[in-house]
């Protein structure tokens, strides 16, 4: 989707880094059991994300990802699908009658939203850009600046300075399809909402946003299952404390930003700092272009893959000269297959999975016990289990002259060769919380 100069404040590549604490282990007796920070004992995660659904995010990066095994997080503007049920409109009074009201009375804390909400769809040439504006002044809490940009808006289309809408043209501007779209989803892409029209949420008043909101959720459950209802951002990267608490009650994951306290946010322009104690941190790192640097790009992964309990997520736009800032395929090519080279240190995984395995963990209860010579390890969570289901990864401590072990759930059965760490023997294995009791023997 095109964007003015004046509301670029999101670089192409954006990156979040999750930052979270890793406590001592302590010698460790047969049969204590731990979950590990990372699926499969990685050091970090990684979560490749792209904004709009442009063509060259599938046409060139999808080809380069799939080579790699690495999965990707589609953001996409569900009204600008052919196919999708949800379309660009305005809910509220028809605009003539705002247009009529706005002759007398001017762009106060009582009517912004519906003003602002209704800008795009007056009738005239350029209103976009009034929206657009007064939606990042809005965000940036600059309320005033916000109301004098709609009054301007209003004040020229009652002066008739602005020239007539030209006709709507037939069919949408966009390479993706439903049917393109269930395609990629199979290949292990995660397809999530970036709303129906990619509008400055900030701006819009309660009827326009929960349209925004609930419809693109309603056409993704419509066309790929629930599955894929389970995360969004909200365009621009807005941190409105308005639109998060909407935007929280319709969707389980924001790349926003994410409700709980253990992932209190820092200041998005810093540096990685020291983590601090007993708590997860969550920092944004502002600024990349297609300028970044690919060794400060590369450094990003380093940081990560060092063990520092970092979860690294990339926001790309564009690509080989389709869509906003982009970036060559040969760069892309370059960076993700340095990520690969990192394999045995990150996880790379949707933002959806990683965002599940981190809760999941964050709320397992898990108990262990010796019986006849096995372990046999509990583990539960008390999330909905319809919607966290994926495994996730124990580390069990076995007696120190088990070579290998054997590790049951229900009908899984895997012999997996036991490791040594400062603290003892044990063996690291994928169990399913709130299924059958593990079962751990020696062979």
């Amino acid at each position: 989707m095109e964007k003015t100069g004046s509301v670029k404040k999101i670089a192409i590549l954006n990156v979040i880094l999750i930052l979270i604490i890793t406590s001592s282990c302590i010698k460790s007796p047969a049969g204590q059991t731990e979950i590990t920070k990372w699926q499969f004992g990685k050091n970090g995660a990684v979560s490749i994300t792209y904004d709009d659904g442009s063509a060259n995010q599938f046409l060139k990066a999808v080809p380069i990802m799939n080579s790699l095994g690495m999965p990707g997080t589609f953001f996409i503007n569900t009204g600008s699908v052919p196919d999708s049920k949800y379309k660009s409109r305005f809910i509220g009074r028809p605009v003539k009658e705002i247009i009529e009201e706005s002759k007398t009375i001017p762009v106060g804390k009582d009517n912004f939203f519906e003003r602002a909400s209704a800008a795009r769809f007056l009738g005239y040439r350029g209103t976009s850009d009034y929206f657009t504006r007064a939606g990042a002044q809005m965000d940036a809490g600059r309320t005033e600046e916000a109301y004098k940009i709609m009054e301007e808006l209003y004040r020229k289309v009652n002066n008739g300075e602005l020239q007539p809408a030209l006709p709507a043209r037939g069919g949408d501007d966009t390479f993706l399809s439903w049917d393109k779209i269930r395609m990629y989803a199979s290949q292990g892409h995660e397809f999530a909402s970036h709303m129906v029209t990619h509008p400055y949420m900030a701006a819009l008043d309660e009827a326009n946003m929960l349209y925004e909101l609930e419809k693109s959720r309603e056409d993704i459950l419509d066309q790929l299952g629930i599955e894929y209802t389970f995360s969004a951002e909200c365009p621009y990267g807005t941190e409105d404390e308005r639109v998060m608490e909407y935007a929280h009650k319709v969707y389980p994951a924001l790349r926003n930003r994410m409700p709980e306290d253990y992932l209190a946010e820092l200041n998005r322009g810093s540096r990685i700092s020291a983590v601090m104690e007993n708590r997860e941190y969550v920092q944004w790192q502002r600024g990349a272009t297609t300028k970044t640097p690919m060794p400060m790009m590369k450094a990003w992964v380093d940081t990560t893959a060092a063990g520092n309990n970092i979860w690294l997520v990339l926001v790309f736009h564009g690509v080989d000269g389709v869509g906003w800032e982009a970036l060559t395929s040969e760069d892309i090519d370059e960076y993700f297959r340095y990520i690969g080279s990192k394999g045995s240190e990150l996880w790379v995984a949707t933002f959806a999975d990683v965002t599940k395995y981190m809760r999941e963990r964050m709320n397992a209860d898990i108990s262990s016990s010796e019986d006849n010579g096995k372990i046999v390890v509990t583990l539960t969570h008390t999330l909905d289990k319809s919607m966290y289901n994926i495994p996730l990864t124990l580390k069990s401590y076995v007696r120190t002259d088990w070579k290998e072990a054997v590790v049951k759930q229900g009908d899984e059965v895997k012999s997996l060769s036991t490791l040594q760490d400062g603290a003892g023997t044990y063996v690291l294995y994928q169990a399913v919380p709130n299924g059958a009791n593990i079962e751990i023997s020696g062979i």
